[in-house]
């Protein structure tokens, strides 16, 4: 049976495990280094694929969120006990620095060992040290069991005990508010990116973008280009890898003529091409939001796979990121593939694979790997990451037509506008059929001009006279004259499709 000490040694202690991870995420920030990120790392690596496509599918972005709650939850239980046994070695020695130093001493242990971080770990284990050594009250200053026990017994000591102990915890519990709420002040402030390297016919190729933009009537419709604040992010985990360009390399290994590595200076001092791209997630539903289009700069795969003379019986090869992250593609689609350093004429935020990452053309984002390592030819075919959890893995991308809730806007003249975009990959947008009466009769959309690129989405707009409800339908038609298809599927296992319908009137 659980007494009023345990009750409140176990109460200090989920208090010093909160604060712990709160002082060490005021240390380190959202970064590889907080105490959280080997725990997320942990379940993200240990979760079946059965469990994550169903968190996928039931809860969609949310589902990240899922397994950082775990993660922290993990967390504070880890450090907590800790804290515990500090309060009960407090107990048993009748001494509080004793308890404090435990605690303290095991934190840093468990934060140093969970992070290989020495010193940053002393922001978790600072905290969990103050609790335990402000918290515990030796047994003359606590309440007797039984209340006949003279003083110890009296409400006036039960009454200062829990006004103690609630103190106590109030003040580890606004030491995680302010924590949280003073990080997120600074992470908003963050500096500006800084121009990607030999970029400057980004710029260019960013008014091309703005030229060949339609012209809608709704101001909050994005145009060709996605901006790098609003572009999409989705990753395996939630902490992301901080590398220097100083600090990468690009191996090739495996099944080649001559193993070879390529540094930042290297490789951007090689061809370099401004390309404009469209990524789409493999995970979003037919009308998601996960899709966008940025110009990237970067320089061909091609040359630097030939130099390296492929080998291997499968002609394949293992794409690694520093995230642990792995994707395998046929080496004749790699070929055509990019290494990107810049995006928008800046350098690569973190989020986006900082400092270099792979664009694979026509293929889902989630192929085109982040803070690329290695690429390893393999003489046998191998699964990657989500194929192992029961995705496609490298398939391409279906065609879409998207018809957002600011894509629909009244005119002056009492006319609707529909406006979206349209993606198909690399054989491109020929048009974008449009029905106002649920697909019985369909009109060819007006499309923004086509740009150079293979890889890019198109915009569309078709404007008509409301008589009512309509039910709209959209679809669009690849530059080979595959039309999109009608028949409707969820996103697993290699991407959503079907014709996207709203209502509108």
């Amino acid at each position: 049976m659980i007494d009023g000490t345990e009750r409140r040694e176990t109460l200090l202690a989920s208090a010093a495990g909160a604060a712990a991870v709160a002082g060490s995420y005021l240390v380190t920030g959202w970064t590889p280094s907080f105490v959280v990120r080997p725990v997320d790392q942990a379940i993200v690596n240990l979760t079946p694929g059965a469990i994550v496509t169903f968190a996928i599918e039931t809860f969609g972005e949310a589902g990240h969120l899922i397994h950082v709650a775990v993660a922290v939850a993990v967390v504070v239980g880890l450090f907590g006990a800790v804290a515990f046994a500090g309060l009960r070695l407090a107990a048993r020695t009748d001494r509080r620095a004793t308890g404090a130093a435990v605690a303290g001493g095991g934190s840093w242990l468990l934060a140093a060992g969970l992070t290989g971080v020495s010193l940053g770990a002393l922001g978790a284990a600072l905290p969990v040290a103050a609790v335990v050594g402000i918290g515990w009250l030796p047994s003359s200053a606590t309440p007797a069991e039984s209340p006949s026990d003279g003083v110890r017994g009296s409400p006036a000591v039960v009454d200062a005990v829990r006004r103690r102990t609630l103190g106590v915890v109030a003040g580890a519990l606004g030491f995680v508010a302010a924590t949280v709420v003073g990080r997120r002040s600074l992470a908003s402030a963050d500096d500006p990116l800084p121009d990607a390297p030999r970029s400057d016919g980004a710029a260019v190729r960013l008014r091309e973008l703005d030229s060949a933009s339609l012209a809608f009537e709704s101001d909050e419709l994005q145009g060709l280009e996605t901006p790098i604040d609003e572009f999409y992010n989705v990753d395996i985990a939630e902490f992301d890898p901080e590398v220097t360009a100083d600090e990468w390399s690009l191996t090739f290994t495996g099944e080649v003529g001559s193993e070879r590595t390529v540094s930042f200076d290297e490789l951007i001092e090689r061809p370099v091409e401004n390309r404009a791209v469209t990524l789409r997630c493999v995970g979003e539903d037919q009308n998601g939001r996960r899709i966008g289009t940025a110009v990237w700069t970067g320089t061909p795969i091609r040359p630097l796979l030939e130099s390296v003379d492929p080998q291997g019986d499968c002609d394949c090869a293992m794409l690694r990121g520093e995230d642990g992250y792995y994707v395998e593609f046929p080496v004749d689609v790699l070929a055509e593939g990019f290494l990107a350093w810049g995006m928008n004429g800046k350098e690569l935020p973190t989020g986006h694979g900082h400092p270099v990452r792979v664009l694979i053309p026509g293929h889902w984002g989630e192929t085109n790997v982040k803070w690329l390592s290695e690429i390893e030819l393999l003489s046998v075919e191998d699964d990657g990451y989500w194929e192992e959890r029961g995705w496609e893995g490298t398939g391409e991308v279906t065609t879409v037509a998207k018809l957002w809730d600011e894509g629909i806007t009244e005119l002056g003249d009492g006319r609707i506008e529909l406006a979206g975009h349209a993606y198909a990959g690399t054989p491109g947008v020929d048009r974008v059929e449009v029905s106002t009466d649920g697909g019985d009769t369909w009109t060819d959309a007006e499309l923004s001009d086509p740009l150079p690129d293979a890889d890019v989405w198109r915009q569309w707009r078709h404007a008509f006279e409301p008589d009512g409800e309509h039910e709209v339908v959209v679809r669009a038609v690849d530059g080979e004259g595959t039309r999109q298809p009608r028949e409707e599927s969820g996103p697993v296992p290699s991407g959503a499709s079907g014709w996207v319908r709203r209502t509108v009137g």
